[in-house]
């Protein structure tokens, strides 16, 4: 049974990585049985190409996709919306590749950094669409990060209709800065997939939690793999 489970997630690139770890933990512990759960679920109902791109947004939208990777949920995104997108990307390379890929779209616009709760130089592990700062092993890069508080400021944004947040472990602080700083508010919707092998990830997504209950409610839920909370109406 888990050869074959093994198998179905290994074909699946974008979430191998997680797959694997809940692999490992299944069998082992419920918690791990349940996010193999959640991760089956998601894929079965085909979460990709529905709950993760159906939104009401438009050609004057703004969205923020905080882990570009290869661009292609950007890209999904602006055919169906023609929206403005801000792609941040912190490994160079993919940040390159993203930029080229968009090179003739002037609404799709490239930063090869991470939006983060502090400014300042860090090292990631390079591990494909899992590369992370909480990886033990792999090739070493060095990333650049800014606060998003700054950067939001500096470029005048108003408001955020879309903010997709994959960013491999690192959402935790950026989401704690998010709500302190109010800039929670700006945001109509938050995209997350929160990581489970961040250390004390389970309450540190449940304090989350509590505090996006008093500006936000939660239109879907699979743990582990993606959830979206929207603004709540004035």
């Amino acid at each position: 049974m888990l050869k074959l489970f093994s198998r179905f997630f290994s074909k699946i690139g974008n979430y191998f990585f997680v797959a694997s770890y809940f692999l490992n933990m299944a069998g082992k512990t419920v918690v791990g049985r349940m996010q193999s759960k959640q991760v089956a679920l998601w894929f079965a109902n085909n979460g990709d190409q529905t709950l993760r791109l159906n939104y009401y947004l438009n050609e004057n939208s703004v969205v923020f996709d905080l882990g570009g990777y290869k661009g292609q949920w950007a890209s999904d995104i602006f055919s169906k919306y023609l929206c403005t997108i801000y792609i941040f990307e912190i490994y160079q390379i993919f940040a390159q590749n993203i930029e080229e890929r968009f090179r003739e779209n002037n609404k799709i616009k490239v930063f090869p950094f991470a939006l983060s709760n502090h400014t300042g130089d860090e090292l990631i592990k390079v591990s494909d669409d899992a590369s992370s700062i909480y990886l033990k092993d792999g090739q070493t890069a060095p990333i650049k990060l800014i606060k998003a508080s700054e950067f939001i400021a500096e470029n005048k944004i108003q408001k955020i209709d879309l903010m997709k947040i994959n960013i491999e472990g690192s959402e935790y602080d950026l989401l704690d800065h998010l709500i302190d700083s109010g800039i929670i508010l700006m945001i109509d919707n938050i995209q997350i997939q929160f990581h489970y092998f961040h250390p004390d990830a389970t309450n540190r997504m449940l304090k989350i939690h509590q505090h996006l209950t008093i500006t936000h409610e939660l239109t879907f839920q699979y743990k582990f793999v993606w959830e979206n909370w929207k603004k709540k109406k004035s």
